[in-house]
């Protein structure tokens, strides 16, 4: 058997590749081109032969720094375009690659172009909500300004005299307020002015406690949502005129004005000044509107030409930092002429990185080639596994959970089939799986178009996993047909029922009760537990004892491949003392209540698995009495009990204790060696 095993030919997923450590020595002129080639390969994993120095003390920390600055101006870009609402209607072309430098200069023209876009069209803009601002005022405040004139100087005489002549007025006020009443009532003044709609009634408080009610507020909506220049959201704002007296009140409003960003502008107590002033005002709005429509325009036409190629160029910083990365792992020979670096590859990669050094070589018109030669290796090499669009999204999950050691074992090539079918077996549904099948469809057949397109997180996550929804839903319709579910509703597909109504002229059979008439449903849950009373228990039960068995096969699989990985690494200290005890404790317990579970299906006996376990511990020399599922029962669990408990001391305790001694046998050469040399 061990023979038959050896001689198998080896899968490409059943244990990572072989890797060999390699060193690269690369003339300098052409370490660039030779490192984006094999980047472009992705069979070689470089080791940091500068791990000691800090990124600003390497060899290109310039070049990393103009990359990291260009993708900056590249955000910027799709910001800007994100923010002008072009980005959907942008098809990105592909055109050949320009040189760094020469990208570098048309990123910094295109972001100097924007920027002074954008600053003369924020000066418009503010210039633009100022004007429209002063013209809602003008409007606003103007017409009921004139009209309530005369009624705010009676107010404001009205005010003065009941607050200035009250005796608690005489006795709270301060001597120079006092002394000041006379010089305030000399004349009424009013500011103008407009606030967001949200503060104005907080300001409207403020002003009536700072002037101690010596003022009159006027307020009305101006009618028109204006930008904010800030959020650069339209909002609401409230036009508003205070009128007062006094040089203090006018200070203190002023600043209250400041305090609660409120815009002030002057509005003429002539009615004519304030219609001439209005239509000055009509002609610069429409000149600015024109200027703005322009230069909105123009700005859209830069980003449009710009999202042309935001993708390629993306691309292409990524690539060189990716380069410059790697570059500044590797070490200058002593001649500077030459870079040395190291780096893990697959044996079955040596020819194509060879091949794309010469290539390199060849591309850079270089007088010297590049050396490749294979090192000995110390350490263990990474983990490598050639996967492909199916297998790949299975490996991703294995990952998630934990890589496998250098040449252990694969659990992916397991998942494939374990994982699609252990959802199915919770989902079982055959319609669900149907509709999940033409999803999965869908995604494949547009396999080649949607791998070149930028998908959104969620999309992307399910492009990834067409092929794990594909194998998911397939088994999801098996599992649904063991259940007899479609949309949680059973149907006669595999022919009659079973069962029938005792009494021929019952109406109700569920009520009154099923009687088994005909051989057993060919194939999963009989429909005629739809709606019985023991349906619910039934199929509990049925799914209960589904899953230890599955449950239980898959854990002994994972005990088996570790006896398969033992073999490999030639441990036989996990096989004596951790694959043995584990397979005898898993099965002496678990592995015989599976076997009673198929047994039970297979007689049809009416035993109770739960005392059988429970009184295994118990009682286990006491008579099963109608529980008994075979002859020799009895003898056997107080074998397999015997076997658990001898397993469990087995797989503890020996392994620690020979790994302590071994270790110590070793610490303890190593140091005579130490002290003879």
């Amino acid at each position: 058997m061990e023979k038959f095993i050896d001689n198998l030919s080896p899968m490409d997923l059943m244990r990572s590749e072989k890797m060999s450590l390699v060193q690269l020595i690369i003339p300098v002129e052409s370490a660039h081109r030779a490192v984006s080639y094999l980047g472009e390969l992705g069979l070689l994993q470089f080791r940091d032969l500068n791990a000691e120095k800090s990124p600003f003390q390497r060899t290109f920390v310039n070049q990393v720094k103009r990359c990291g600055e260009m993708s900056r101006k590249l955000r910027f870009f799709k910001d800007q375009i994100i923010k002008a609402g072009l980005l959907s209607s942008i098809h990105p072309v592909v055109e050949p690659d320009v040189e760094l430098e020469e990208l570098e200069m048309q990123l910094a023209e295109h972001e100097h172009e924007l920027i002074e876009m954008n600053s003369n069209s924020e000066k418009l803009r503010q210039t633009y909500n100022e004007l429209l601002e002063f013209k809602m005022v003008l409007i606003k405040a103007g017409s009921f300004l004139v009209s309530n004139n005369n009624q705010a100087v009676a107010e404001e005489w009205e005010l003065s005299e009941n607050v200035y002549s009250s005796d608690r007025y005489v006795e709270a006020s301060s001597l120079l307020e006092q002394q000041m009443r006379t010089a305030d009532q000399s004349g009424l003044r009013f500011i103008s002015g407009i606030i967001f709609q949200s503060k104005a009634l907080r300001f409207e408080r403020m002003l009536f406690r700072a002037t101690r009610g010596n003022m009159l507020f006027n307020q009305a909506p101006a009618g028109e949502e204006i930008m904010d220049p800030l959020s650069a959201e339209m909002v609401k704002k409230t036009v508003f005129v205070v009128f007062f007296s006094g040089e203090q009140a006018r200070t203190k409003i002023l600043k209250i004005c400041e305090a609660f960003g409120a815009n002030c502008y002057p509005v003429p107590d002539d009615f004519s000044k304030q219609r001439q002033i209005t239509r000055e005002i009509l002609s610069r709005l429409s000149e600015l509107e024109t200027t703005l429509d322009a230069g909105i325009r123009h700005q859209n036409k830069a980003l449009t030409s710009i999202g042309y190629h935001l993708t390629q160029w993306m691309s292409m910083v990524r690539r060189e930092k990716a380069v410059y990365d790697t570059l500044n792992m590797l070490n200058f020979d002593v001649t500077k002429k030459c870079l040395v670096g190291e780096g893990w590859c697959p044996v079955f990669a040596k020819a194509k990185v060879q091949e794309a050094l010469q290539r390199a070589t060849f591309d850079s018109n270089s007088q010297v080639g590049s050396i490749f030669h294979v090192m000995d290796a110390v350490e263990s090499p990474p983990t490598y596994f050639r996967t492909n669009h199916f297998t790949n999204a299975y490996q991703e999950i294995v990952d998630a959970y934990g890589i496998a050691r250098y040449q252990e074992a694969n659990p992916a090539v397991y998942t494939v089939v374990t994982f699609p079918f252990l959802f199915a077996v919770m989902f079982g549904d055959w319609g669900h799986g149907i509709c999940l099948l033409l999803g999965a469809l869908v995604l494949i057949a547009r396999e080649s178009r949607l791998s070149t397109q930028k998908l959104g997180s969620f999309m992307e996550m399910l492009f990834g996993g067409r092929y794990v929804l594909l194998l998911m839903s397939l088994f999801s319709i098996y599992c649904g047909l063991i259940y007899n579910e479609f949309f949680s509703v059973p149907f006669h597909i595999f022919g009659g029922s079973a069962y029938k109504c005792r009494d021929a002229t019952c109406s109700d059979a569920h009520s009154a009760g099923l009687i088994k008439f005909r051989d057993p449903y060919p194939f999963g849950v009989d429909p005629s537990w739809r709606g019985s009373r023991s349906e619910l228990p039934f199929l509990n039960s049925l799914k209960m004892k589904m899953s230890i068995l599955l449950g239980v096969a898959q854990m002994n699989l994972g005990i088996i491949l570790s006896y398969f990985n033992a073999r490999f690494f030639r441990s036989s200290l996990d096989i004596r003392y951790q694959f043995v005890p584990q397979m005898i404790f898993l099965n002496s317990l678990f592995g015989y209540l599976s076997l009673l579970i198929i047994i039970k299906w297979c007689i049809g006996s009416q035993a109770d698995l739960y005392h059988v376990m429970i009184y295994m511990f118990l009682s286990p020399t006491d008579d099963l009495g109608e529980n008994e599922l075979f002859w020799g029962q009895r003898p056997l669990q107080i074998v397999l009990l015997l076997l658990a408990l001898v397993a469990v001391p087995w797989m503890l305790f020996p392994k620690p204790f020979i790994l302590k001694k071994l270790h110590s046998e070793i610490s303890r050469s190593q140091l005579r060696h130490a002290c003879l040399l």
